[in-house]
């Protein structure tokens, strides 16, 4: 069965069953796009339901095409030539091409783990109430080894305000990882996607999603976090105190304004009930 989109495609129902994984890329962490597919092609999901890789480079050069793998079930899209706008910037335009009720975030250096997918969709499906998902990640370091980090939540739901709770407390680190997110497209899109920060914008949505729904934690690792010395997050620029301080400052009262509104999406992120009811 198919219908017609507003931009005249013929859509599959299909579509109302697939995963869309989003993964921003550039130039020097490119090379690591096949071992992230590898782990997305090791993902077994429930009978029905499938998944689209939308890879975005931020910019556009030559550089990253070479390790777009051929595989259907990957579209590849470009930035502006000589201009890059961060992952967040690149990320937020992949959510055009984003036509599946889910959204799964997978950075190019990074690796699921088996079962990872059907995990977090499975949290998301049981509950409508539970607007997005994360899992323990381990940290890949460049030897080939794993190692952990404390703070992880207990397993199941993450209620309203926990995340910024914990972040405030614990010098601007969150008790879960924003890399591992798995979140509802409508909620995702009615936040506005990825803030229009050159770093933490993946906390900055996290925070914004932990003040409007509740969220879902995976105690069993759901990603492997590659640490190269050419991750962005390795840069100076990510440590400059004055520049952590302004993102730290925007990304906190982002969340709290929305806290404050009392904006709740309805199950299945269907739309917003407001302070005094419906919205």
């Amino acid at each position: 069965m198919t219908e017609e989109s507003d931009q005249g495609k013929v859509v599959s129902a299909a579509v109302n069953r697939r995963v869309t994984i989003v993964t921003a890329v550039h130039g020097p962490s490119a090379p690591f796009l096949p071992e992230a597919h590898a782990s997305l092609c090791a993902q077994e999901l429930p009978a029905g339901w499938e998944w689209r890789w939308v890879i975005q480079e931020d910019g556009r050069t030559r550089d990253v095409r070479p390790y777009v793998p051929d595989d259907p079930r990957v579209v590849f899209h470009q930035g502006r030539h000589g201009r890059q706008g961060g992952p967040g910037l690149a990320r937020t335009m992949a959510l055009a091409h984003a036509d599946g009720p889910y959204v799964k975030v997978l950075d190019a250096d990074d690796r699921l783990t088996p079962g990872a997918l059907a995990r977090d969709l499975a949290a998301l499906e049981a509950d409508p109430s539970i607007g997005w998902a994360t899992s323990r990640a381990l940290d890949l370091l460049p030897d080939g080894s794993t190692a952990g980090f404390p703070g992880d939540p207990a397993h199941g739901p993450i209620e309203h305000g926990v995340v910024l709770d914990f972040w405030k407390a614990n010098g601007f680190r969150a008790q879960v990882h924003p890399a591992t997110l798995l979140v509802r497209r409508d909620l995702l899109l009615a936040l506005g996607g990825w803030m229009a920060l050159p770093a933490s914008e993946d906390t900055g949505l996290l925070l914004a999603l932990g003040s409007v729904s509740r969220g879902w934690f995976s105690a069993e690792v759901g990603l492997l976090y590659r640490k190269w010395e050419g991750q962005e997050t390795a840069r100076p620029p990510h440590t400059d105190p004055a520049e952590r301080t302004a993102r730290m400052a925007v990304v906190e009262a982002r969340a709290r304004a929305l806290a404050s509104f009392g904006w709740r999406p309805r199950d299945g992120a269907e739309g917003f009930h407001g302070p005094g009811g419906r919205g």
